[in-house]
Protein backbone atom coordinates (compact mmCIF):
# COMPACT_ATOMS: atom_id res chain seq x y z
CA UNK A 1 0.00 0.00 0.00
CA UNK A 2 2.90 2.14 0.53
CA UNK A 3 4.13 2.62 -2.98
CA UNK A 4 0.67 2.88 -4.32
CA UNK A 5 0.40 5.90 -1.64
CA UNK A 6 3.86 7.66 -2.63
CA UNK A 7 3.04 7.12 -6.08
CA UNK A 8 0.02 9.11 -5.82
CA UNK A 9 1.39 11.49 -3.02
CA UNK A 10 3.61 12.57 -5.83
CA UNK A 11 0.77 13.96 -8.00
CA UNK A 12 -2.14 15.42 -5.30
CA UNK A 13 -2.87 15.68 -1.49
CA UNK A 14 -5.16 12.98 -0.55
CA UNK A 15 -7.63 13.15 2.82
CA UNK A 16 -7.24 10.72 5.10
CA UNK A 17 -10.61 9.95 4.75
CA UNK A 18 -10.34 9.43 1.21
CA UNK A 19 -7.52 7.32 1.32
CA UNK A 20 -9.08 4.61 4.01
CA UNK A 21 -12.23 4.22 1.77
CA UNK A 22 -10.15 3.81 -1.27
CA UNK A 23 -7.58 1.27 0.65
CA UNK A 24 -10.58 -0.69 1.82
CA UNK A 25 -11.50 -1.25 -1.75
CA UNK A 26 -8.21 -2.75 -3.12
CA UNK A 27 -7.42 -5.98 -3.01
CA UNK A 28 -3.68 -7.70 -3.18
CA UNK A 29 -2.68 -10.60 -5.63
CA UNK A 30 0.04 -12.63 -6.01
CA UNK A 31 -0.01 -14.06 -9.58
CA UNK A 32 2.94 -16.03 -10.83
CA UNK A 33 5.33 -15.68 -13.50
CA UNK A 34 3.77 -16.66 -17.13
CA UNK A 35 0.03 -16.55 -16.16
CA UNK A 36 -2.62 -14.89 -18.40
CA UNK A 37 -4.61 -13.25 -15.50
CA UNK A 38 -7.15 -11.26 -18.90
CA UNK A 39 -8.06 -13.49 -21.31
CA UNK A 40 -9.55 -12.52 -24.84
CA UNK A 41 -12.62 -11.87 -25.14
CA UNK A 42 -13.42 -11.52 -20.58
CA UNK A 43 -14.53 -8.49 -19.59
CA UNK A 44 -11.42 -6.05 -17.94
CA UNK A 45 -13.52 -5.50 -14.39
CA UNK A 46 -10.46 -4.13 -12.47
CA UNK A 47 -7.53 -1.39 -12.64
CA UNK A 48 -4.61 -2.56 -10.65
CA UNK A 49 -1.33 -0.80 -10.01
CA UNK A 50 1.72 -3.27 -10.07
CA UNK A 51 3.71 -3.34 -6.48
CA UNK A 52 6.40 -5.57 -8.07
CA UNK A 53 6.64 -7.35 -11.48
CA UNK A 54 6.11 -7.20 -15.33
CA UNK A 55 2.74 -7.73 -17.48
CA UNK A 56 3.06 -8.01 -21.12
CA UNK A 57 -0.46 -6.59 -23.21
CA UNK A 58 -0.56 -8.74 -26.65
CA UNK A 59 -2.96 -10.36 -29.41
CA UNK A 60 -2.91 -13.81 -29.56
CA UNK A 61 -2.61 -15.93 -32.57
CA UNK A 62 -3.32 -19.57 -33.12
CA UNK A 63 0.61 -19.88 -33.49
CA UNK A 64 1.94 -18.29 -30.75
CA UNK A 65 4.96 -16.88 -32.63
CA UNK A 66 2.81 -14.95 -34.31
CA UNK A 67 1.34 -13.25 -31.04
CA UNK A 68 1.70 -9.32 -31.42
CA UNK A 69 3.29 -7.85 -28.16
CA UNK A 70 2.50 -4.07 -27.99
CA UNK A 71 3.09 -3.42 -24.63
CA UNK A 72 4.30 -3.71 -20.90
CA UNK A 73 4.20 -2.61 -17.58
CA UNK A 74 6.15 -2.59 -14.58
CA UNK A 75 6.16 -2.32 -10.91
CA UNK A 76 4.73 1.11 -9.78
CA UNK A 77 2.56 1.83 -12.91
CA UNK A 78 -1.39 0.92 -13.36
CA UNK A 79 -2.07 -1.96 -15.44
CA UNK A 80 -5.77 -2.78 -16.82
CA UNK A 81 -7.43 -3.78 -20.74
CA UNK A 82 -8.70 0.20 -19.99
CA UNK A 83 -10.75 0.24 -23.16
CA UNK A 84 -12.53 -2.89 -21.93
CA UNK A 85 -12.64 -1.56 -18.10
CA UNK A 86 -14.06 1.65 -19.44
CA UNK A 87 -16.76 0.32 -21.96
CA UNK A 88 -17.26 -3.14 -19.58
CA UNK A 89 -17.11 -4.96 -23.15
CA UNK A 90 -14.60 -8.04 -23.97
CA UNK A 91 -11.04 -7.38 -23.93
CA UNK A 92 -9.23 -7.80 -27.81
CA UNK A 93 -6.23 -9.04 -26.36
CA UNK A 94 -4.29 -10.35 -23.00
CA UNK A 95 -3.13 -9.47 -19.82
CA UNK A 96 0.15 -11.67 -18.69
CA UNK A 97 2.77 -11.67 -16.29
CA UNK A 98 6.12 -12.24 -17.16
CA UNK A 99 7.71 -12.49 -13.75
CA UNK A 100 5.63 -13.09 -10.13
CA UNK A 101 3.68 -9.91 -10.26
CA UNK A 102 2.09 -8.43 -6.64
CA UNK A 103 -0.86 -6.10 -8.02
CA UNK A 104 -3.09 -3.64 -5.39
CA UNK A 105 -6.90 -3.92 -7.43
CA UNK A 106 -10.07 -2.49 -7.60
CA UNK A 107 -13.27 -3.59 -9.39
CA UNK A 108 -15.13 -1.46 -11.51
CA UNK A 109 -18.31 -1.06 -9.55
CA UNK A 110 -15.58 -0.42 -6.25
CA UNK A 111 -14.08 2.41 -8.32
CA UNK A 112 -17.44 3.93 -9.55
CA UNK A 113 -18.13 3.85 -6.04
CA UNK A 114 -14.68 5.81 -4.96
CA UNK A 115 -15.27 8.39 -8.07
CA UNK A 116 -18.83 9.08 -6.43
CA UNK A 117 -17.69 9.62 -2.96
CA UNK A 118 -14.21 10.64 -2.66
CA UNK A 119 -11.81 12.41 -4.71
CA UNK A 120 -9.08 10.36 -5.45
CA UNK A 121 -11.25 8.61 -7.43
CA UNK A 122 -11.30 11.19 -10.14
CA UNK A 123 -7.44 11.30 -9.69
CA UNK A 124 -6.97 7.33 -10.26
CA UNK A 125 -8.78 7.50 -13.31
CA UNK A 126 -7.60 10.79 -14.47
CA UNK A 127 -3.89 9.31 -14.32
CA UNK A 128 -4.71 5.56 -15.73
CA UNK A 129 -6.36 7.14 -18.84
CA UNK A 130 -3.78 9.41 -18.92
CA UNK A 131 -0.69 7.16 -18.56
CA UNK A 132 -2.15 4.55 -21.24
CA UNK A 133 -2.78 7.21 -23.85
CA UNK A 134 0.59 8.50 -23.18
CA UNK A 135 2.07 5.01 -24.17
CA UNK A 136 -0.12 4.06 -27.10
CA UNK A 137 1.14 7.92 -28.19
CA UNK A 138 4.53 7.02 -28.22
CA UNK A 139 4.66 3.86 -29.31
CA UNK A 140 2.66 4.37 -32.55
CA UNK A 141 5.13 8.08 -32.38
CA UNK A 142 8.06 5.07 -32.68
CA UNK A 143 6.61 2.80 -34.55
CA UNK A 144 5.83 6.14 -37.63
CA UNK A 145 9.40 7.68 -36.82
CA UNK A 146 12.02 5.43 -35.60
CA UNK A 147 14.29 2.42 -36.73
CA UNK A 148 13.70 -0.95 -35.31
CA UNK A 149 17.52 -0.45 -33.76
CA UNK A 150 16.36 3.22 -32.62
CA UNK A 151 13.13 1.40 -31.17
CA UNK A 152 15.26 -1.30 -29.58
CA UNK A 153 18.30 1.30 -28.05
CA UNK A 154 15.25 3.61 -26.90
CA UNK A 155 13.34 0.37 -24.89
CA UNK A 156 16.24 -0.28 -22.84
CA UNK A 157 17.72 3.21 -22.18
CA UNK A 158 14.33 3.46 -20.50
CA UNK A 159 14.48 0.18 -18.92
CA UNK A 160 17.38 -1.58 -19.03
CA UNK A 161 16.10 -4.60 -16.65
CA UNK A 162 13.73 -5.45 -19.72
CA UNK A 163 16.82 -7.34 -21.16
CA UNK A 164 16.70 -10.15 -18.02
CA UNK A 165 13.22 -10.26 -17.85
CA UNK A 166 11.63 -9.73 -21.11
CA UNK A 167 12.40 -13.18 -23.88
CA UNK A 168 13.48 -11.27 -27.02
CA UNK A 169 10.68 -13.07 -28.64
CA UNK A 170 8.41 -10.63 -27.15
CA UNK A 171 10.90 -7.58 -27.54
CA UNK A 172 10.94 -8.29 -31.14
CA UNK A 173 7.40 -8.44 -31.22
CA UNK A 174 7.02 -5.34 -30.05
CA UNK A 175 9.44 -3.09 -31.98
CA UNK A 176 7.81 -4.79 -35.15
CA UNK A 177 10.69 -6.89 -36.23
CA UNK A 178 11.45 -10.71 -36.67
CA UNK A 179 13.50 -12.41 -34.06
CA UNK A 180 16.56 -12.91 -36.92
CA UNK A 181 16.17 -9.08 -37.64
CA UNK A 182 16.09 -8.75 -33.68
CA UNK A 183 18.89 -10.88 -33.66
CA UNK A 184 20.99 -8.53 -36.40
CA UNK A 185 20.39 -5.17 -34.50
CA UNK A 186 21.85 -6.57 -31.10
CA UNK A 187 24.81 -7.64 -32.75
CA UNK A 188 25.46 -4.31 -34.18
CA UNK A 189 25.01 -2.45 -30.64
Amino acid sequence: MEQIKAYLDKIATISQEDWNFFTSKLQRDIIPKKTIFLKINEIENRISFIESGVVRLFIPKENPEKEITFGFSFQNQFISAYDSFLRQKPSLYQLQTLTETSLLSITYADLQEVYQKTQIGNLIGRLTAERLFLIKSKREQNLLNLSAEERYMNLFKERPELIKVIPLKYISSYIGVTAQALSRIRKRV
